[in-house]
């Protein structure tokens, strides 16, 4: 450990580095050294960032030399007066924001501070940042502007690594987190699907693939037996083209591909992940997600063999895409079709591999289809999600001409995140506002982005306007509200937030149809249409269940949507619309948890100490927020809680989601493949969407601290 105290050169551990790790070691009264963490906090601010900050005597002054000198975005500072600037960086100083931890402060000034071109001096603060991205999200507006700082500086909303980062910048990437991209089985759209791989990483999202609709290995081509080359070559191509293409070194390319359970390359596909794997075929960085309809865990039920479809044959007999229709829905009919050829594997072996795979990898991620698309509120079909599994919107395919120009331009997926701090957001003086305020920001990213380089990405979020409001800190907010995660206090609770951010989410969406006379496009085939969206908030009661939950929600000033409040807001969005066609996805979080004080997401902290490796500065240690002497034993980690409590309290959230949960389970280092497939079987009883990581103890232990999801947290 250094001499606390002394200033080292590059490379070596400084005070801040020394205090930050006492956090790590209990004091002489045998408590956690919570101050400790502060003292180290503040001899980073003192020792390291403010000397090297570039000083200027003014707003004024600095806001114009960043302008000249390309460091600030004209065409969104030049929407307002310079008169508005000042007023908007004085309204945010009077915010107070300080923050609660050394981590916090060192993951802003690492990752999303404004630097020199050199990277020699610091040319923002948190505020000036967040002052910037209040200029972009306004969009000129200075109300909202206004408004949007306010949720910023308070530290209730959040927005998402791409917007935070990049917002108000001149030299950026995107402001969008995910993007999922459909391919179709032809060398164009393969082709294209690679290309937009690049060109999406390059701007700094990450992208997911679809590959369900890829003809199998062995396939005809042109009737000639055995040409395909099947799912694999495409993923060693996408795995080079992400180690590839970076934004601007700030965020490593990052990728998945997602294939149905019914794909006849559906083991080869899993086998690139085995650690023994052929360097031929393993693939090291791609994530992967498996597409599981209901029909394959009836079939595992049963110990059955399992059909595997080829893609061109379906495609062929019904007119669509494999990966559009409904494979429990059409499995039977499928199977005694002699025209589409098929192949056999045993259901129960197929979730004894994944669960081998998990144990090994943490991969793969699983989509349960048929839940999805039961709670899909929108025309079409759900086939795959995002590099983190919450993203889950009806895609359309594109058609290309010879010369691999656009027939037809299809939809692709494009999501915008932000998340709100569950503890911030029930102190709120307004939650209703405070989600309204959440929503514009968010459909602000979307009106200004177009990315016409991917023209069925720009296409997609042009009609649907998708965004995807985020929750994160309930584990803080329960256990300093003396709640235990998963207890029935805490599942309550879960149930009714949700409620209320759904209603005030959905009148947010339609002020912003009315306002703007415009809906999404298919919004007449949707459930929201016809009304049928709202029975179950109308025919249903929704209360709390506890006195404990009904307390929070009364002493915090919320009042909650009744059945009368649901019928009215049914009665205009029917006669008005909803602006955006998707509103809500869970993401994992974790760089914006850090420097929004937060538990991420709506899932257990992983540890009461964190410890996490970052760069050259080695071992970085967080105590877990909020949590002091006082209630400590409420904070129980992940592995202690345990998978059933963790999905018990995702259903509560996901019933009133549009889209997913980023879901992860953690397991002790006691945990079978028996165990695991228990809790996929659990999470699907329970209406879970989604899977995300697998996540056993020993690995922590080992030093392999979680990296979680590159688009949505880091």
């Amino acid at each position: 450990m250094s001499t606390l105290g002394k200033r080292g050169g590059i490379g070596e551990r400084k005070d801040y580095h020394a205090l930050n790790a006492q956090l790590n070691l209990l004091g002489p009264d045998g408590q956690i050294q919570f101050g400790k963490d502060i003292e180290a906090l503040r001899a980073y601010l003192d020792n390291e960032i403010e000397p090297r900050t570039r000083k200027f005597a003014s707003v004024e002054e600095r806001i114009t030399w960043l302008l000249e000198n390309d460091y600030y975005d004209k065409d969104a500072f030049g929407r307002y007066s310079m008169d508005f600037i000042v007023k908007l960086h004085q309204h945010i100083v009077k915010g107070g924001h300080q923050f609660a931890s050394f981590m916090g402060a060192f993951k802003f000034y690492t990752s999303y501070a404004l630097k020199t071109f050199d990277g020699s001096q610091y040319l923002e603060n948190f505020n000036e940042r967040a002052a910037a991205t209040a200029v972009l999200l306004g969009g000129g507006d200075e109300e909202l502007a206004l408004k949007i700082a306010t949720e910023l500086v308070s530290g209730r909303l959040q927005p998402a690594t791409p917007t935070f980062l990049n917002a108000g910048k001149a030299q950026r990437g995107e402001y969008v987190s995910c993007f999922l991209v459909r391919i179709e089985d032809n060398m164009e759209s393969i082709t294209r699907a690679v290309s937009s791989a690049l060109q999406l990483s390059k701007r700094g999202g990450g992208v997911a693939l679809l590959l369900t609709n890829l003809r199998e290995s062995g396939a005809p081509i042109k009737k000639i037996e055995n040409q395909a080359s099947g799912v694999v070559p495409v993923m060693k191509i996408l795995e080079d083209s992400f180690s590839y293409a970076n934004q601007l070194g700030a965020r490593q390319g990052a990728g998945a591909v997602y294939l149905n359970a019914h794909h006849p390359d559906i083991l080869r596909f899993l086998d690139t992940k085995r650690e023994n794997a052929d360097e031929k075929i393993r693939i090291k960085t791609l994530s992967l997600g498996v597409v599981i309809p209901d029909v394959t865990l009836k079939l595992a039920s049963q110990n059955q063999q399992m059909a595997l479809f080829s893609p061109y044959d379906v495609q062929r007999e019904y007119g669509t895409p494999m990966s559009d229709l409904s494979i429990t829905k059409h499995y039977d009919e499928m199977v005694e079709n002699p025209r589409i050829r098929k192949s056999w594997i045993n259901a129960r072996e197929l979730f004894k591999t994944l669960a081998e795979l998990q144990f090994e990898s943490g991969y793969p991620y699983l989509l349960f289809e048929d839940t999805v698309n039961r709670a899909n509120p929108l025309k079409g079909w759900i086939n795959m999600s995002n590099l983190c599994s919450e993203i889950l919107q009806v895609s359309q395919p594109s058609t290309f001409a010879e010369d691999g120009s656009y027939e037809t331009v299809g939809r692709d997926i494009s999501c915008n995140l932000g998340s709100l701090n569950i503890a911030a957001a029930m102190a709120s003086p307004n939650l209703e506002e405070t989600v309204d305020v959440a929503v514009r920001a968010l459909t602000s990213v979307s009106d200004q982005t177009n990315i016409k380089v991917v023209p069925p990405i720009a296409n997609g979020n042009r009609l649907s306007h998708a965004i995807g409001l985020g929750q994160m800190n309930l584990h803080g907010y329960l256990a300093s509200q003396h709640i235990y995660y998963g207890s029935e206090e805490g599942l309550d609770f879960t149930n009714m937030y949700f409620y209320a951010i759904t209603y005030y989410a959905l009148r947010a969406s339609n002020r912003l149809a009315i306002e703007r006379g415009e809906k999404f496009v298919d919004f007449e085939d949707s459930k929201y249409a016809d009304g049928s969206y709202f029975d179950r908030y109308i025919n249903e009661e929704w209360k709390p269940k506890t006195e404990r939950v009904a307390q929070l929600f009364a002493e915090a000033g919320i009042t909650l949507p009744t059945a009368k409040d649901w019928q009215k807001l049914r009665s205009q969005v029917m006669e008005h619309g909803l602006y955006n066609a998707y509103l809500q996805a869970v993401p994992p979080t974790g760089s914006i948890s850090y420097i929004n004080n937060s538990t991420a997401s709506i899932h257990p902290i992983a540890s009461k100490i964190e410890i996490r490796k970052e760069g050259k500065i080695g071992r970085v240690y967080y105590a877990a927020p909020h949590m002091d002497a006082e209630n400590i034993e409420y904070f129980q980690d992940s592995y202690e809680v345990g998978y059933e409590k963790i999905i018990d309290t995702y259903a509560m959230a996901t019933q009133h989601v549009d889209q997913g949960c980023s879901l992860t389970l953690f397991f002790t280092d006691k945990a079978t493949t028996r165990d695991i497939n228990k809790a996929q079987i659990y999470a699907w009883k329970k209406g879970i969407k989604t899977l995300y990581y697998i996540r056993l103890r020993q690995r922590a232990l080992m030093g392999t601290e979680v990296e979680g999801c590159v688009s949505c947290e880091l």
